[in-house]
Parts: C-alpha cells; sequence; structure tokens
C-alpha cells in the first residue's frame, strides 16, 4: 500500500472539484485531487456560467479562456410555444452590478479540463486520475483517505477531506447524512444537434426556456451544437426514448422533417431536488452536487458548486494562511451555503420548472402574467434579473454570518 500526506484531499475532478483544487494550489495548500475515472468525464448537461461565477474564476484569468471558448448570452427568452409569444430579458441591464452583464455557454468539461491540467503545474499540487475513493477515517486531527486505482490502494493522510464527487458521492454515502427532497416523476431526454435551429424558429437566442401543456423544453446554444432537452414518461422504457422514431417525433413537432434531424448525443437522466442535512462533518465536507440537487432550469446547479467550492476554499484559505479559527470559519460557510441552497437555489429552481411544465392552468397563467408584469416595469426587472443571475442570492449570502 502506497503511503501519501497531504494537507487536503478533493473527491471528484469535475468541474467544482477542479475549481476546488485550483484555488487552493494558487494559495500555497497542498492539495491532492482524486478523479476515479482516466479523464474528465464528457458531460454534456452543464454548459452555462452566470456573471458571479466568471466574476470568480476571472481571479485566476480563466474567464477569458471560457469565453473563447463559449459564447456569450446577454439575451434569454421564455417562450409560448403555442402562441410563439416570447417575454425576452437582456443581462446588459445590470452592467452596473457585473463586469460579466451575460451568461457564457460553454460546456463544463472544458472547464474541467483547463483547471485540472492546469493545476499540475502549481507547487503542492497533485492531480491522480483513475483513483476512486473507496473509504475515509477521521479523527481529531485529520483524515485517512483510501483510494484504489487498478495497482493498489492508496492511503492518503490529510488534514481535510472535500467530496465533489457528484449525485452518487461516496463521500456523502459514507457520511450517512440525509439527503432530504424529492424526483421529479418524468424523466429528462437531451439531444445534441448541429441543425441550424435557428434558421428555422423565428426570434431564437442562445438561451430559450419554451412553456407547453404537452412538452415543454429547453433550448439551449453552444459553440458546436444546439441542446434541446424535453421531459419523458417515467414508465417509457430508456431503449423507445433513445430510439430513431422519438427522436423523429420530437424534431417532428419542433422544426418538421424529424428524420433529416442527425443528433449526436442521446442522453436519458433523472432530475432530483436535494438537499444533504449537512456540508461540513468535522473534517470532510461535500460541495456541489454532492451536498444539493436541482432541476436543471435556469442553469445552477453548476454555478452552485463552483459557489460552494470558492466559499469554502476561502475559508481555508484563511486557516492556512491567516491563521484564523478553523471551527468558526468552516462553520460560516456551512451556515452560508446552506442557507443559500434552501433560500434561492431549490426555490428558484422549483418556480422555473413550474412556469414551464404548467401548460394551460390557471397557476400557468398568473405566473406567465407575473412575469409579464415583471417585464414591463424596469425596477422589478432588474431584480428578476439579479436573481436569475445569481447575483442577489450570493450578495444576501454576504449578510450570513
Amino acid at each position: 500500500m502506497q503511503h501519501l500526506k497531504t494537507q487536503i484531499v478533493i473527491a471528484g475532478a469535475g468541474p467544482v472539484g477542479s475549481v476546488a483544487a485550483y484555488f487552493l494550489a494558487n494559495k500555497g495548500i497542498d492539495v491532492i485531487l482524486l478523479e476515479s475515472g482516466g479523464d474528465c468525464a464528457l458531460d454534456l448537461r452543464a454548459s452555462t456560467f452566470h456573471p458571479p461565477t466568471l466574476e470568480m474564476l476571472d481571479q485566476f484569468g480563466i474567464t477569458e479562456k471560457l469565453i473563447e471558448k463559449g459564447l456569450k448570452a446577454p439575451i434569454y427568452h421564455f417562450r409560448e410555444r403555442q402562441t410563439g409569444e416570447v417575454i425576452d430579458f437582456d443581462m446588459g441591464e445590470i452592467s452596473d452590478h457585473t463586469p460579466f452583464p451575460y451568461r457564457v455557454q460553454c460546456e463544463q468539461y472544458h472547464l474541467s479540463r483547463m483547471l485540472s491540467d492546469s493545476v499540475r503545474n502549481l507547487p503542492g499540487a497533485d492531480v491522480r486520475f483513475a483513483h476512486r475513493v473507496v473509504g475515509f477515517d477521521q479523527d481529531q486531527t485529520g483524515v485517512d483517505v483510501y483510494a484504489e486505482n487498478p495497482q493498489e490502494i492508496v492511503q492518503i493522510r490529510a488534514d481535510y477531506l472535500i467530496g465533489a464527487d457528484g449525485s452518487n458521492s461516496i463521500i456523502r454515502k459514507w457520511l450517512d447524512t440525509d439527503f432530504d427532497g424529492f424526483t421529479y416523476p418524468e424523466k429528462f431526454l437531451c439531444y445534441t444537434t448541429t441543425e441550424p435551429l435557428e434558421q428555422k424558429l423565428p426570434n431564437l437566442c442562445h438561451v430559450n426556456y419554451v412553456s407547453d401543456p404537452k412538452e415543454w423544453m429547453v433550448l439551449l446554444r453552444v459553440p458546436s451544437l444546439w441542446r434541446v432537452l424535453v421531459p419523458a414518461k417515467e414508465e417509457q422504457p430508456d431503449d423507445e426514448l433513445l430510439a430513431e422514431e422519438k427522436k423523429n417525433d420530437v424534431f417532428d413537432r419542433l422544426v418538421g422533417n424529424g428524420e433529416n434531424v442527425e443528433t449526436a448525443h442521446r442522453t436519458i437522466y433523472r432530475v432530483h431536488q436535494r438537499v444533504a442535512k449537512q456540508f461540513m462533518h468535522d473534517r470532510v465536507a461535500i460541495i456541489g452536487d454532492a451536498a444539493h440537487l436541482n432541476n436543471p432550469i435556469g442553469g445552477f446547479g453548476m454555478n452552485s458548486g463552483i459557489h460552494d467550492a470558492f466559499n469554502l476554499c476561502d475559508k481555508f484559505a484563511r486557516i492556512y494562511n491567516k491563521g484564523a479559527d478553523a471551527d468558526e470559519a468552516l462553520g460560516i460557510f456551512e451556515r452560508q451555503r446552506h442557507k443559500t441552497t434552501h433560500d434561492f437555489i431549490q426555490a428558484q429552481t422549483i418556480r422555473n420548472m413550474q412556469y414551464l411544465a404548467g401548460g394551460e392552468s390557471e397557476e400557468h397563467k398568473r405566473r406567465k402574467e407575473e412575469m409579464q408584469r415583471v417585464h414591463s416595469d424596469p425596477e422589478a426587472r432588474e431584480g428578476f434579473l439579479l436573481r436569475q443571475s445569481m447575483i442577489e442570492s450570493l450578495e444576501q449570502e454576504k449578510l450570513v454570518a
């Protein structure tokens, strides 16, 4: 068995874990980043970077690289599929609140690969792919983390362990913490296609949330592809959902002649609204999808995970570099991020989903009227943009001590 020692171990080299590793290494804190896969996963689900996330990443010169790989999306639409009615919002209106008044549409794996490659070059940092965390033990002075690779078990002694290992987090499961919430009854089916949807659907922008009583959808543009997200019946077998007939049906109703639409990927996944009871467990923290899950409407999932990473790693930097009291600093992390997740991320994503899936119900009509009222009122519209861009939640978070 190989024995290693470091200050902080991070499980998971997705965008959240990679950001945490890069932050810590830049602050002179020794870190080992472990990833069970042989490379950063080619995950297509997250592709939106919100203004506060761009501001955070800009501290390390990352944002400009993301912009080069992605698309700026200052405008997004809430659309009624049956009538074609559009309620548009322009983030340029909040340019006095952020230097990045737009979303950047860029697949999350670009960030993961960029940072996991870059962190290798920083002193005190070690990145190990094909290393799956299989368990840990903690005591009053540190954590023993056990990871397996194809040849052996590696034991790492660290001061702290960060679980950024996704929705099926082994770290969260070992902690045996409650993961309360619910799972949506329908499946979510995502296609990617090079079909020029913008030429076939009038007034389409890069980010479109489309309400419909029969089949709501999300249409998102990334540099090389359109991503089309639709709901699917829970009882319908996966092989039917992934079949040509289903693809043809979806695109027939969207743009016509679905047989001629080619797709690069077809993915099915379940969507949850869940939050762990605790994010901080003595010397073990969980962040990102390991700690909380939400539906994708609004693009908050990856962003909130990155916000977890910056908040937590800032606390570690204060502990290691400025002598801050660990219990106090990490307690603030727990309170800030748990409150933000409950009060904003969960609430806002549920509201966004309800708007799209409401169809022709009286409740949907009420929500649409309210959104139209917000859109027509400059002050209310600014407030809405600050919430949807995640700026407001982080401002509120600073007030939590």
